[in-house]
């Protein structure tokens, strides 16, 4: 199992992504709000899209590292980000 974390600052782009993830064959997808290190108010909280891939044991494989790429494109098409600490 590997996890991934999609961090947005707007829920709409999480929601929007989350959606187009679902699609997949992913194992689940889900939009959680996500406190960053650094953040004691609720508002300034991000919106995430945790990703969780059943078939992915080894996070360094190419299939890994194919999904990390994939990732890492999507958000930034949306002004987010890949947590690299959750992998």
């Amino acid at each position: 199992m590997t996890e991934y974390l999609l961090v947005f600052p707007e829920r709409d782009d999480a929601d929007a992504v989350a959606e187009e993830l679902r699609s997949d064959d992913f194992a689940e997808v889900r939009v959680v709000r996500e406190a960053l290190a650094g953040e004691d108010d609720s508002e300034d909280h991000d919106w995430a899209v945790y990703v969780r891939v059943d078939t992915i044991e080894d996070p360094t494989s190419a299939v890994a590292k194919a999904l990390v790429e994939r990732f890492e494109a999507t958000a930034a098409e949306k002004g987010g980000w890949l947590d690299q600490h959750l992998r």
